[in-house]
């Protein structure tokens, strides 16, 4: 049985996932963090560019 998660789904995890980690590790490489949750995530490239962009800007 397969699930099927609606688009988008995956990229809102890793953001998530990203702000989580950012919280309780501060000071961690953003574009590492965007490189891993990418591949943990199973991200497109286009998401993923999306990512590495969101994560970059300043807060």
């Amino acid at each position: 049985m397969t699930t099927i998660q609606p688009q988008g789904e995956s990229l809102r995890k890793a953001i998530q996932w990203i702000s989580e980690e950012r919280e309780a590790k501060p000071g961690q490489n953003a574009s590492l963090l965007a490189e891993q949750a990418a591949i943990k995530f199973d991200l497109t490239p286009d998401d993923s560019e999306f990512l590495l962009r969101f994560v970059k800007e300043p807060l």
